[in-house]
């Protein structure tokens, strides 16, 4: 099978395991301080109007990082709640969480992941226009100021992700990170899901949510210079305004990066979102890598399952 015809699957580092979603199912294996492996397992619930949203360009990326910030906070927050967990007051293998209810998925997983998307949004473009406003009388031109404001933004970025790989936890979950690129790779190249096969295998990946990261960054550039930036609250405003418009374009520019990889001349214009995965990506241990082979091979097996399903009602 070519990796034109293989489902597509995605995938997100969480506390001491990893997710990963396929088409009707999202799968996190975490390994516990026993050393088992427990498992949260999710049906991808589809909804008609955003299914409609997710084909019209440029509007599909922001209703794909909402849902996508959703769905990975209730999968970061079990993997918070339940890795350090004392096996001995729970012997069950496999949590199913019972389902919350429309207003507690608003009020919970929405509200931390998608507002705390927004509000890390908010500080990593405005602080930028403040710090460039400072070096006005200096560079007072409008393509000077963009410049400096989006250096600004990009040493930001790159000094926060820097520092905080240093805490142990992160340090564990960027490792998790590059399993996962790993598992996926492994997978799209036609490798048996063996710990040898993935650890050859590169923790970069051309789809990772660090390169969208970045590209919102180079796209901004470009997006912020068709605008006024005098006065100063006329800036402001123009930046949270065009929040929706950066991530809409960079999305699809992520998209295309992904589409033409294979060709030489093309695969170049992804290589900077593959930098900044040098950053948010470390080498797995084989333990970690054994996690991520379980939570994809049971993210198969229920997919398979459902196909099969689907098949004899057909029938």
């Amino acid at each position: 099978m070519s990796n034109d015809s293989k489902p597509v699957y995605g995938g997100q580092a969480v506390v001491e395991g990893v997710m990963f979603g396929g088409k009707r199912h999202y799968v996190t294996a975490i390994r516990r301080k026993d050393d088992s492996i427990e498992y949260l397992q999710v049906p991808r619930k589809t909804n008609p109007t955003l299914q409609s949203l997710k084909k019209i360009p440029f509007i599909r990326g922001i209703v794909a990082i909402v849902e996508a910030a959703g769905n990975g906070s209730k999968h970061l927050n079990f993997s918070t709640e339940r890795y350090d967990v004392d096996p001995s007051q729970d012997e069950e293998e496999i949590y199913n969480k019972k389902e919350p209810s429309k207003l507690e998925m608003i009020l919970s997983v929405a509200a931390v992941g998608v507002l705390s998307f927004i509000f890390g949004k908010f500080i990593f473009t405005l602080v930028p226009v403040f710090l460039a406003e400072l070096t006005k009388p200096l560079f007072p031109g409008d393509f000077a100021q963009v410049l400096i404001e989006t250096v600004f933004k990009l040493l930001l970025l790159l000094t926060y992700i820097y520092f905080i790989s240093f805490t142990p936890i992160i340090k564990r979950v960027f490792q998790y990170h590059g399993a996962e690129h790993k598992v996926i790779n492994a997978y799209e190249n036609g490798k048996e899901l063996t710990v040898s096969n993935i650890q050859a295998q590169s923790r970069l990946h051309y789809r990772c949510g660090s390169s969208f990261i970045l590209f919102t960054v180079i796209v901004g550039f470009f997006v912020y210079l068709t605008v006024p930036l005098d006065p100063l609250w006329l800036r402001v405003v123009n930046r949270l305004a065009l929040i929706p418009v950066v991530l809409g374009i960079s999305f699809e520019v992520l998209q295309l990066t992904n589409k033409v990889r294979e060709i030489p001349v093309l695969k170049v214009l992804g290589y900077p979102g593959l930098w900044l995965q040098l950053l948010t990506t470390k080498e797995p241990t084989d333990d970690q890598v054994e996690v991520a082979i379980l939570s994809f091979k049971r993210l198969l097996e229920l997919e398979q399952d459902s196909e099969k399903k689907i098949t004899e009602e057909i029938v």
